[in-house]
Formats: C-alpha cells, structure tokens, sequence
C-alpha cells in the first residue's frame, strides 16, 4: 500500500463548504489509512507511558471534533458515549477529568470497531455542520485547529506503534518501505549567521500561511550574536565516532541530569540501534544502519553531550529559525514514504548552503519551551493545549521523517522533556562566531 500523500496545501479554508469539506476528508480518511496496515490487536499496544495505542489516537481526534466543534455551536448536544468523555480526553482539565494516560493500553474495550463508528457518526455530524457553517470564520479556524490537531496524531500513530513493535521480540514491521538511498553526506561545515536585533514567530493572522499553533506566536524581535550552524544533521557515523571515543563514559561532557540519566537507564546507545551498533529497528523492521543518515532517537543530554564533545553547541531556535526562513519547506518528510531519516538532502535542487533543515528529524535546540513575549493562549479549554506545558521543555525545530510538509512552517515550535527520545529526535551543531 503506497503512502497516502496529502494535497498542495490550500488557500484559507473558509472559501467554500467544498474546500473545507474536502480537506476534512481528506485528514479523516489519511489516519484511517495510516492504521490500515495495523491488526486489531496492534491497536491496542501501549508500549511506554509517552505514547499511546493507535486505537486511542483515534478515539481522541474524534473526541476533539466532537467536544470543540459540534458540542461548541450545539449547546444541547448530548455526546455520542457520555464516557468517552473521560476515557479520550488527553490533558484539557477545564473540560474534566481524564483516564490516566500510562493505562491507556490497558483498555480491551471500547473495542477498534466500536471506535471506527463512533468516528463514522461524528464524521456526519461534521460534515453536515461545515456545510451549515462553512462561512463563519472563528467555527472554520476550529476545524483547522482540529485538522492540524489530527494531523500530529497521524505522526504520533507512526511513532507511537514503532515503539510498540521495537518492544515486541517478534520484531513486527509496520509494512514494506522502501529504503531511503544512501547518499554520502556533504563535508561538514558551519555556515555564517549574522548578529544583530531579528523578527521571529508567526503573526497569527494567517495572512502569511493559513495557519499556525498559538505558541508560534507573537512575532518578535530577538537579538543574536554571530554564530555559524553546522550545514548539515549529525549522521549516524559521527555519532558511532562519539561513541567509540567513550563519550557515554566521560562525565566531562554530560549535564548532571543527563549523566545521572543515563546511568539509571543504562544508555550507551541511540534507541532503536542494535547492540553492536550494526542494526537499528524501522517501521520496515530491523535493518542495517545508514553510516551516512542523520542519528536519531536521541534525548538532549546526549545531543547536548555530543555537541561539548565536537566542541561546539546546539543552536538556540531563534538561530535556528533565521536560517529555515530562507529555506523551501521540502525534504524527507512522511510525503516521501521513507519513514525513516534519510541520507543526503531529498527534495531540492539546488540544495542550500544549509541542509536538512525540513524533515528526517525534528532537531534539538538549546531553547526552552517557553512563550514567546505578549504570548496569548487560545481563549477557553483550547488554551490548554500548548500554554501550559511552557516550562522544564526543550524546542525542536523542523519536522521528521513522519511529519506531513503541510504542518510545517519555519515557525513551526514543537517540545519534549530533554529525556524523550522515543520521537525522531536528532540534531545538528552550532557554535559562537
């Protein structure tokens, strides 16, 4: 089954019933497919307290449609399953209580049929309410929400099921990949970045892109120093030398959280990557690792670790930010179909001074996840979702090899504990000029 691709992105969605319609379609039919490779029991697997079942990600998008579209513009809605309230509400506290997230796994019930229904009757419901309401733009900017919503949970499935099937001694495969070509990497390099006061974020009012998440905005002034980023991601044999050199046995280089860490846990290695170093699980399995593709499944403490070690630094996201700006959104996204990160730079011709800068892995910064000066949460529940998780986080930048082209913007912010290594987490170098 060939990887469902989504279409050129679109103008403002509230044009036309059609055009609105169309993209929630769209959307709602990709995670179906998506999960389509995947038995009932697969669905089911929680396999880390970090991610969830597929079958969750499932319920959850609809719940989301059901809870801050419909129920918003009807006020006597009554929910299709007064319970689902409470078994697929993720973190939005102002709406109610939640079932714990690390037991979502432990749920045989309601079964995957039963929620591929309630999506079907939610999905009418939708429908019918964008031909009503297409025209009225705060209940179209809801729908965009919600699609771009599920959008990250179309990624969240691919990586959440790739932890599940890592775990499983069967070593499952997601499905047949094809394997991305090995393309020797360029020489490293770092590339000038000038100092001075710049303007970063997203406006919020989609005049330059038809959307954007709350925490990308407001735009601002930063001010930077001259600095240099490196040309390219970190591959998997620059990673392998660090390792070889003792890098997981050397205090010198490791925050103290991050020594501590890895000491509790026993890291001595990517996640995914074989013990001897010669193989790392894929959503196609186990396969020989790619010396030249970027390393992923990696935290911060070992980015960071790695970056003290090659006597340089990662890059702030404001750094990073003024780079991507002059850079085409195109690469080894999901569009691609590899799945996976891949060596070389996919996708443009001629490539820039600095590469990799969309997909193959979302790329640690030095930045904390905080809001940006004059931040402004979505006003009611929807303020939760990203508001409130602005501390003890770390930026990443730039998307991965499971992130749709369409979701991307260079002020795209995402966020995970300097722990989490579970996503395609990579990274690439900077230093001080």
């Amino acid at each position: 089954m060939d990887s469902p691709r989504p279409s050129p992105r679109a103008t403002p969605v509230s044009d036309s019933a059609e055009s609105l319609r169309a993209r929630y379609e769209r959307v709602r039919a990709v995670t179906l497919s998506l999960a389509e490779p995947l038995t009932a029991e697969d669905q089911v697997v929680q396999a880390i307290p970090e991610a969830s079942p597929t079958k969750w990600h499932l319920a959850h998008t609809t719940w989301f449609f059901e809870r801050f579209c419909i129920a918003r513009v009807n006020r006597t809605y009554e929910p299709v399953e007064p319970r689902y309230e409470y078994l697929f509400n993720s973190y939005y506290y102002t709406v109610g209580e939640m079932h714990d997230r690390q037991q979502r796994g432990l749920l045989s019930r309601p079964s995957v049929a039963d929620i591929r229904a309630y999506r079907e009757r939610i999905d009418l419901a939708m429908l019918e309410l964008i031909d009503e309401r297409h025209h009225n733009p705060n209940f179209a900017a809801l729908v965009v929400l919600g699609l771009n919503h599920e959008q990250q949970h179309q990624e969240l499935l691919l990586t959440d099921i790739k932890q599940a099937f890592f775990v499983n001694p069967l070593a499952p495969a997601y499905r047949e990949l094809p394997a991305p070509p090995s393309l020797h990497p360029a020489p490293l390099k770092f590339v000038h970045g000038n100092g001075g006061v710049f303007e970063i974020g997203a406006t919020g009012r989609h005049d330059d892109y038809d959307f954007c998440f709350d925490n990308e905005t407001p735009r601002h002034r930063v001010l930077l120093r001259e600095h240099a980023l490196a040309n390219r991601l970190v591959t998997n044999t620059e990673y392998r030398d660090f390792i070889d050199a003792g890098g997981y046995r050397e205090p010198a280089l490791w925050l103290a959280d991050g020594w501590a860490k890895i000491h509790a846990e026993d890291w001595t290695r990517p996640l995914c990557w074989s013990a001897d170093h010669e193989r790392e699980f894929t959503l196609a399995g186990w396969r020989a690792i790619d010396p030249y593709a970027p390393v992923c499944h990696v935290s911060y403490y070992e980015a960071d670790a790695f970056a003290r070690w090659a006597k340089a630094r990662l890059p702030t996201e404001a750094e990073w930010e003024l780079a991507a700006a002059e850079t085409p959104i195109a690469g080894n996204l999901l569009d691609t179909g590899f799945m996976h990160p891949a060596s070389g730079n996919q996708g443009l011709i001629p490539a820039p001074a600095i590469k990799q800068l969309s997909g193959d892995v979302w790329e640690w910064t030095a930045s904390s996840y905080a809001p940006y000066p004059g931040f402004q949460p979505l006003a009611g529940s929807l303020g939760e979702y990203n508001g409130k998780f602005m501390v003890n986080q770390l930026v990443v930048r730039g998307g991965s090899c499971v992130t749709w082209a369409e979701q991307l913007r260079p002020t795209c912010r995402s966020f995970f504990y300097p722990h989490d290594r579970w996503q395609f987490l990579g990274f690439r170098l900077a230093k001080d000029a």
